[in-house]
């Protein structure tokens, strides 16, 4: 198990460790709470160096399974006793994202050969479902619909948006037509339709599942660059503007946008986004160092006060919040895995 230690710089981001709880107090302008939560953030050091490690996904047995970007492969790390497993990809698949069905399969994007990949962790197996369009290159991050039966993913320099049936492995492929549209983030509503960021151009996309028609919804400012979707439960569409320093809502009833600055500003960079069984926003701001963890409530339209990432965190740009235990999950690019105890 990785020792306790004090708060790390980031020159020091390469030693293993145990992080103490950070708070995470509301800010200064909002009312103090009765019983003041904190928010506890523990790191453990994945034990190869400089691989990019991200993307997690909890398993049912409570095993957190991520890809290694830069080091091609898929590990799995035992929170209970800090061990690791590592399972090998080929040369230059660059796994991106993951996620894991109800049977334990192990799916993810081979963002640099073009296909979408299934690891069984109880034989090692690999599966391959390469995309039937050679431009579909660099399949990004993966989403299981509603029904569990089929994967719907974003393919951003490609410019596509896909589905994947999990039974027959047909893959089927919407070409986003406006240029450098970037497919990104995404996410499902309710009625089981994936929502996605446009990263190079100010729109949010929408997709009918019945006949893969495609739905475009503009942001209001011309700079705006939504990088992570999330979808709270009224189906109300969020994303972080990465240039603008932005939390955004949409209204997919409307068209009508909100938008909040978020605490760190202009140049805050917020990058990962998901929501939580209260419906609370967390992001993570990346324009400085260290990376910061931030939470927004969409009732009371309030920021917490952001929490540094303990490593330094460098980067953080995707998370899970895993519901029975109440916490997030994220990758570092200081090379941790980490979770977040949420109040």
């Amino acid at each position: 198990m990785p020792t306790p230690v004090a708060l790390l710089s980031l020159a020091l981001a390469a030693a293993a460790f145990d992080v103490p709880p950070v708070p995470a107090r509301l800010a200064p302008h909002l009312p103090i709470p009765a019983l003041l939560d904190t928010i506890q953030i523990r790191e453990w050091k994945v034990p190869w160096e400089n691989t990019r490690p991200r993307d997690p996904a909890v398993a049912r047995d409570g095993r957190i399974w991520f890809c290694g970007q830069e080091g091609n492969y898929i590990a799995v790390l035992d929170p209970r006793t800090g061990q690791f497993r590592r399972y090998e990809l080929e040369p230059s698949t660059n796994p991106h994202n993951l996620i894991i069905d109800q049977q334990g399969m192990v799916w993810y994007a081979g963002n640099r050969n073009g296909h979408i990949g299934r690891l069984d962790p109880a034989t090692g197996k690999i599966t391959r479902f390469p995309m039937p369009d050679p431009a579909a290159r660099d399949p990004h991050t993966l989403v299981f619909d509603r029904t569990g039966k089929d994967i719907w993913f974003t393919v951003q320099q490609g410019g596509f948006v896909g589905r994947l049936t999990m039974a027959s492995g047909k893959v089927d492929l919407v070409k986003i037509p406006s240029n450098g549209a970037r497919p990104y983030g995404i996410w499902m509503d309710s009625k089981n339709r994936p929502w996605f960021n446009e990263f190079g151009v100010p729109k949010i996309g929408m997709i009918e599942p019945a006949t893969l028609a495609l739905k475009e919804y503009p942001l209001p400012d011309p700079d705006a660059r939504g990088r992570r979707i999330a979808i709270t439960s009224d189906d109300k569409v969020w994303y972080v503007d990465f240039k603008r320093g932005y939390l955004g809502r949409l209204d997919p009833n409307s068209g009508k946008v909100d938008e909040w600055m978020v605490p760190g500003g202009k140049y805050a960079a917020p990058y990962m986004l998901t929501v939580d069984h209260k419906d609370r926003l967390w992001f993570s701001e990346t324009g400085k160092q260290p990376t910061r963890l931030v939470g927004f409530d969409p009732r009371s339209l309030q920021f917490t006060e952001a929490v540094a990432v303990p490593s330094g965190g460098i980067s953080v740009r995707h998370a899970v919040y895993h519901t029975p235990t109440g916490s997030l999950w994220f990758g570092t690019d200081a090379n941790t895995i980490a979770r977040a105890q949420l109040p």
